[in-house]
């Protein structure tokens, strides 16, 4: 997918001054962004169409993934490794990990269109969504943005976002980011040592 340039120049800073400030202790396979980002905390709509709040989710390693429904690679290959990640983990500590799929395309992505997706990637990813302002605000946050390309003659279009995974521990603090070079393993392994209590 082509990002317009203006974004693809932003997106690259904010990644840069984000891993330049990342301490890698070789404890994790992921960078360790403890105390650069703040807390989990959002208000959006879930796959049922219920509003929820990051506390609904509490006690639970949660992974943080911005994406569409629509997306030809990105997701659903990222999507797709963390499943394969969770899985991977010891079965008594699969049940304390959720993937928190937030779609930034409300225009398109229904509740009951997320639904139909996140179930194609396991039963611990959840779909979120809102309003453009709310995905804004949270995207803000946690240093990201997107952007939607003009549409064609059908309306077709796509949308850019960044690729990373932010890992929250089960108090809601952002623990590690997940980029597109690791493997399901190194994320398992990762993933196992947060449900153990590491760090």
């Amino acid at each position: 997918m082509r990002l317009p340039s203006l974004f693809r120049l932003q997106m690259i800073l904010t990644i840069t001054v984000l891993l330049a400030a990342c301490s890698d202790s070789g404890q994790w396979h992921g960078k360790d962004i403890s105390g650069l980002m703040p807390e989990l905390t959002f208000e959006l709509t879930n796959d049922q169409g219920e509003a929820v709040t990051a506390e609904q989710y509490q006690d639970q390693i949660r992974l943080l993934f911005f994406g569409f429904t629509s997306c030809p690679d990105v997701c659903p290959a990222t999507l797709a490794k963390l499943n394969k990640a969770i899985r991977a983990m010891p079965e008594p500590l699969r049940t304390d990990v959720t993937a928190l799929f937030v779609s930034v395309d409300p225009q398109r992505d229904t509740p009951e269109k997320i639904a139909a997706y996140v179930n194609f990637f396991g039963e611990r990813t959840v779909g979120l969504t809102g309003d453009e302002p709310a995905l804004r605000k949270l995207a803000k946050r946690y240093r990201t943005t997107f952007g939607y390309d003009k549409p064609d003659e059908r309306g077709n279009y796509a949308v850019s976002h960044s690729s990373a995974v932010y890992v929250f521990d089960r108090q809601g603090k952002a623990r590690l980011l997940f980029q597109s070079d690791l493997s399901a393993d190194q994320i398992a392994e990762d993933l196992t040592q947060l449900a153990r209590g590491a760090g």
